[in-house]
């Protein structure tokens, strides 16, 4: 008997994603994730134009830019996360951490539509802006329908569609010789290793998810520069 229940193999209950890793690194995975969320990313680019670099909002009144800033709030982080909660709230998604593909159709067609929306107006938007600001809003626009078009075939990874179109305008802005790019170009590469590597410890996304992520960020933002500038 004793030996019979020795050589039975114990059950075990499957791991949550992550969950084999350390706490301290869990958290600040979790940090990073959301802190650089992709429905951030377009802020953060839009209030480093604005502030940081010398000359695309030279001569633009300061009611302009809050205007803007609002707008883009409204676009990209507002409007998606009503809509994503409001999701959840009708049943149409499971988790509003839209952690399966099916879970992500909707909201990837909604973010399209506020995407394009966001980038006519900044096109056609009252006054001048600098056409860098119209081209990295068709980047955003165009990487969520690449994204909803991988979707069909693999959880292509969100954040790393963020942090990749973030580096992407960046090396835009370093062509253009406007600005010398050094330290933020470093930053927002630390910014994207960090990300990337916190989706590996804490998702189920594979490396392949990450790397399709980035690359489609980064193409997307060029191929908009190409009709853009």
């Amino acid at each position: 008997m004793m030996e019979e229940s020795l050589q039975k193999p114990v059950s075990r209950v499957p791991l949550a994603v992550g969950s084999e890793q350390p706490l301290v690194v869990r958290f600040f995975a979790h940090l990073f994730s959301y802190i650089f969320h992709p429905l951030f990313v377009p802020l953060y680019v839009i209030l480093f134009l604005m502030h940081l670099h010398p000359s695309y909002f030279s001569g633009t009144d300061d009611q302009t830019k809050f205007r803007l800033t609002l707008f883009v709030i409204q676009c990209s982080i507002a409007y998606p996360l009503l809509t994503i909660v409001l999701l959840k709230a009708l049943g149409f998604i499971d988790s509003v951490f839209l952690r399966t593909q099916k879970d992500r159709i909707i909201p990837y067609i909604a973010v399209g539509i506020f995407y394009f929306w966001q980038y006519q107006v900044c096109r056609n938007y009252p006054g001048t802006l600098h056409p860098i600001v119209p081209s990295f809003m068709l980047g955003v626009f165009l990487a969520a329908s690449a994204a909803l078009i991988a979707n069909i075939y693999y959880k292509i990874s969100m954040h790393a569609m963020g942090v990749g179109g973030w580096l992407g305008i960046f090396l835009i802005i370093m062509q253009s010789n406007t600005m010398w790019m050094a330290w933020p170009l470093s930053v927002v590469l630390l910014i994207t290793g960090v990300v990337c590597t916190s989706r590996l410890l804490i998702s189920d996304h594979s490396p392949k998810d990450i790397y399709a992520g980035l690359l489609v960020g980064l193409v997307c933002q060029f191929a908009a520069a190409m009709v853009m500038l």
